[in-house]
């Protein structure tokens, strides 16, 4: 990947370009021990969002990426978000989303609308049907959550989990972009 798209994709850069750094300083070659928990960091980002597409496939004819979209949608009061922030809290490309969206507006789960705010931004709207869509995928998603992390590991296991996720996305979302907008529980679907 050139200099450029490592400057678009990763605006922080961990380190100058690899041709400086040879000059600089040595590689940091991982440990043995380094090696494997990041060889298990791979295998869990590769595997889990498999499993979560085989099981909404399987039991709502939705892959992972699709519920989350609806998912996003389905926790705002107005069950409404503008297409870059949807984009962005999805870790989605504009053009994937709309993809995505497309699809789900020809199934009748979400329409698009310009912002009143700013005609010149488009917005995405969870429909009456597609509530109901997240409302009857959610328990089969949640069930797939807890048996594939949840139950997996202890509480405190898990509340390190969540502060070990946390401190990388520090370095990869510094600006927390892809942190959802704030829940309203009275919002949240069931």
């Amino acid at each position: 990947m050139d200099d450029f798209k490592l400057q678009v994709l990763y605006p922080c850069r961990m380190a100058d370009s690899p041709t400086e750094r040879a000059t600089s300083q040595p590689a940091r070659w991982l440990t043995a021990d380094e090696r494997e928990a990041w060889l298990s960091i791979v295998r869990v980002a590769g595997r889990l969002p498999a499993m979560l597409d085989a099981q909404l496939e399987r039991d709502a004819g939705l892959n992972f990426f699709e519920y989350t979209v609806m998912a996003m949608l389905s926790e705002q009061p107005s069950r409404t978000l503008g297409m870059s922030e949807l984009a962005a809290v999805t870790s989605a490309s504009l053009s994937r989303l709309s993809n995505v969206v497309k699809r789900l507006e020809q199934r009748g789960y979400l329409r698009r609308q310009a912002d009143p705010d700013d005609g010149r931004c488009t917005q995405a709207v969870l429909t009456d049907a597609g509530m109901v869509k997240v409302v009857q995928t959610a328990p089969g998603h949640v069930e797939a959550a807890r048996q594939f992390v949840i139950d997996a590991v202890s509480p405190t296991q898990l509340r390190q989990l969540q502060a070990a996720n946390d401190r990388i996305l520090r370095r990869i979302d510094p600006e927390a972009t892809t942190r959802p907008p704030a829940l309203d529980s009275s919002s949240r679907p069931g």
